[in-house]
């Protein structure tokens, strides 16, 4: 049998969180009409987990994937990934998908920016275009100050900063911690910010809300209904595989072939969001897509071209 390359099997592997990242995106603004986020992402991490250290870990680690010399650093890289990824979610539960998912890839652009602002390193021109020309693209799709402008466009760029903040914690551990125990470490943290939420507000005492977001925030936890159980397990064994899986394609291959990868997940936000949202993007979205797409494919080539160390490991949902 002929074997895969480093490369395609980056590829391969990329391509395939990309699509459990993407159903997972969907699977959650579909619950967040009935559930509070933090109980869906409870119940996320607990099956996530659960399915990191009964099948992953035996195949890599073992039950080495706890054991780690830096264990505030984990726990404050898990604090981040939880805040990004509930305030992404909470703009999905707000506005169509697509536009969600295209304001959050200017996360690239935003690592960029942080590169130059805490680590000192030197942009050069067109790499200075670019995130301009990104955040135009996202300028574009927010369109503050008319009509059109929703705050709720404002999560995912949020989530796209505390993204890069991650970026820069993670290369500062990335070199000595495996990916099997930076994903075990951050699902460790959603279940205890999850488990604190439900604590707090999960009665509902601030869960008659008109926004849909702070709706989704503040919601009561209710048991589930039977037939959103295989929705729970989906996202639950999804978000675990798709980790791991994104994981190891930035471990195989070179980080500038398979970041590109990554971004297939933003044609498939909009075709999902048509089949299953009907939602449509108009002109100026598509434009915004455009230039926001091209901007974080060009900073990737660039720093293929100028620093392959910059692009690690993804920090995705």
């Amino acid at each position: 049998m002929m074997q895969m390359s480093p490369a395609k099997l980056g590829a391969l592997c990329a391509a395939i969180a990309v699509v459990f990242f993407s159903i997972n995106d969907v699977a959650i603004k579909f619950l967040s009409g009935g559930y509070a986020l933090h109980q869906v992402v409870l119940i996320r991490s607990v099956i996530g987990l659960l399915i990191i250290v009964l099948l992953i870990a035996p195949l890599t680690t073992g039950w080495a994937i706890a054991r780690t010399k830096k264990l505030k650093m984990h726990m404050l890289r898990g604090l981040c990934v939880v805040f990004a990824n509930m305030t992404f979610f909470l703009g999905l539960a707000a506005m169509p998908l697509a536009d969600a998912v295209a304001i959050f890839f200017i996360s690239p652009l935003v690592i960029t920016l942080f590169s130059v602002l805490f680590l000192g390193e030197v942009v050069g021109p067109r790499r200075w275009a670019a995130i301009t020309v990104g955040f135009v693209g996202v300028l574009v799709m927010m369109r503050p100050g008319t009509a059109a402008f929703q705050v709720a466009s404002l999560l995912p760029l949020a989530a796209a900063f505390c993204y890069a903040g991650i970026h820069i914690i993670t290369r500062r551990i990335g070199g000595t911690e495996s990916a099997a125990t930076m994903a075990f470490y951050i699902q460790i943290m959603f279940i205890i910010v999850g488990v604190m939420f439900g604590l707090i507000v999960g009665d509902g005492r601030f869960g008659d809300q008109s926004d849909p977001s702070l709706a989704f925030l503040f919601r009561a936890w209710s048991w589930p209904l039977p037939a959103d159980y295989p929705v729970f397990l989906i996202i639950g064994i999804g978000i675990a595989v798709a980790g791991y899986l994104i994981s190891q394609a930035y471990r195989v291959a070179e980080a500038s072939y398979v970041a590109p990868f990554e971004y297939l997940a933003l044609p498939m936000s909009v075709v999902w969001g048509m089949l299953v949202f009907d939602e449509f993007p108009g002109g100026w979205d598509y434009f915004g897509m455009a230039l926001i797409l091209g901007a974080g494919l060009f900073a990737i080539w660039r720093d293929a071209q100028t620093k392959p160390a910059v692009l690690q490991r993804p920090f995705r949902r």
